[in-house]
């Protein structure tokens, strides 16, 4: 990596040796940068923030004051093995967002996509995969081993439970703790454990959805969870409404990788 500016570094910055800094870096006051950590290019870091690794850091990120990124798994079982963080480009994170490593058992690794929206106070935990322009609002918070599509919007104070999926263009409404998988395109609200309130559509006009998939997507919706059919019994419309629609497809295949129970 390039050598960074030293003008970009304020005097207070601590930054280990071992760690490698990109060309046009920005280190606020008294923030801390240890080893095995990376930044990429262009990468802003507030201050009084804390950096861990071994991480990897893309370029154009900007963190905010007070995060506090690669800290150690939240894991009683973790016990000092080689894990690592991993962060994409164009995130934005807020003050005081967590982001852990990965366990030994989990993986290793934590994941976080390209231009995400991370709000103050989340958490991320450890050995989540997290995709791409993902926005999570203030105090969201994921267990470890969660994995979240793309697209996807946590409203605040919401929560999933670990090793749950979230899939593609869902929204989870704000306070709604969700115990189980989350199909794409849904919209889930709060009723004590998250429960489907109708698909997504509003998010999904946004992203231009035309009218003939949202048409298929409602049929597959109101398959799955507005009729009297047991799951069997409705996987097999959907798999009928799939064979004219990618995104139907896309949900029928998303059911069928479960390990935990659907919401429904």
């Amino acid at each position: 990596m390039s050598n960074h500016d030293a003008s970009a570094i304020h005097p207070t910055a601590v930054i280990d040796p071992r760690a490698r800094i990109g060309a046009g870096v920005q280190v606020g006051a008294y923030a801390v940068i240890g080893a095995e950590v990376e930044v990429g290019d262009n990468t802003r870091i507030g201050p009084h923030c804390l950096i861990e690794g071994p991480t990897r850091i893309g370029r154009d990120n900007v963190f905010h004051g007070h995060a506090a990124i690669g800290g150690d798994p939240q894991d009683k079982k973790y016990r000092g093995e080689r894990v690592a963080l991993e962060i994409g480009d164009g995130n934005s994170i807020r003050e005081f967002v967590t982001i852990n490593r990965g366990t030994g058992e989990g993986g290793g690794i934590t994941r976080l996509g390209n231009r995400n929206w991370i709000l103050a106070y989340s958490h991320i935990a450890h050995d989540c995969i997290v995709g791409d322009d993902c926005v999570f609002s203030n105090n969201a918070t994921l267990a470890g081993h969660v994995t979240v599509g793309s697209h996807v919007i946590l409203s605040g104070f919401s929560g999933v439970h670990q090793f749950c999926r979230v899939g593609d263009h869902a929204f989870i409404g704000m306070g709604a703790f969700v115990n189980g998988d989350v199909p794409p395109f849904l919209m889930i609200a709060q009723e004590k454990y998250a429960r489907p309130r109708g698909i997504n559509a509003e998010g999904l006009k946004r992203r231009g959805f035309d009218a003939t998939r949202l048409a298929a997507i409602k049929r597959a919706y109101r398959a799955l969870y507005m009729g009297e059919a047991k799951l069997d019994e409705a996987k097999l419309e959907l798999a009928e409404i799939a064979a004219g629609s990618g995104d139907v497809r896309a949900f029928l295949d998303f059911i069928d990788a479960g390990e935990r129970p659907l919401l429904r």
